[in-house]
């Protein structure tokens, strides 16, 4: 998991902080939890997503059969 620190909004963006270096990256506000605010820190969790991979694949592959 990857922490996050909330440094502000800019619109329907959260700037982001992350992990100790303090990687500044834009994210979609929408995407954040209820109820929180500039300050506050958060934890990412990001993993491949096999099934939506092989779900990909296999309609690529369709459509080149088709």
């Amino acid at each position: 998991m990857i922490s996050a620190y909330i440094d502000r909004y800019e619109g329907e963006l959260a700037v982001l902080l992350l992990g100790e270096s303090m990687k500044k990256v834009n994210f979609p506000r929408e995407f954040l939890p209820d109820g929180v605010d500039e300050g506050d820190y958060i934890t990412l969790d990001i993993a491949l997503d096999e099934e939506a991979n092989k779900k990909a694949e296999e309609e690529a592959l369709e459509l080149l059969r088709d």
